[in-house]
């Protein structure tokens, strides 16, 4: 069974613009092609989308994926240098996940503070209600 650009586009959710982007620009391997220049997605190609398309979710740069696909496609020599690569995504993706956790720890305390304040306006109005309807 022949998986074309199309299919894979669908299977992925993805454009098969996209699909066509990441092969042109060197993030995933040359999808072999059958006749008339019909790409023909194997297991290994979806695995190569489906990594790129997690790892680009996540935040990695164009730039790093395409050089590691490309150490890739050089074979085991390569292997440190993917590793390291690998590495430094890591490391900038925890930096990006320690500030978000941060801002979103800021953002928890500015919402208690209206939740609070909320509850202080409450707690006014039943105050003065009560001391209104006192004989």
């Amino acid at each position: 069974m022949i998986m074309n650009i199309s299919k894979v586009a669908d299977l992925m959710d993805l454009t098969p613009v996209t699909l066509r982007y990441y092969e042109r620009v060197g993030l995933i391997p040359p999808v072999n092609r059958k006749n008339g220049g019909v790409r023909d997605y194997q297991d290994e190609d979806l695995n190569w989308v489906e990594f790129i398309k997690c790892m680009r979710n996540s935040g990695l740069s164009v730039e790093a994926l395409i050089q590691y696909t490309s150490l890739y496609q050089l074979g085991d020599v390569t292997l440190d240098d993917r590793k390291t690569i690998l590495v430094n995504e890591r490391a900038k993706l925890i930096e990006k996940y320690e500030a978000l956790g941060s801002t979103i720890k800021r953002l928890d305390r500015k919402i208690e503070d209206y939740d609070h304040d909320k509850m202080r306006q409450s707690e006014k109005r039943l105050s003065d209600w009560k001391k209104a309807n006192q004989p």
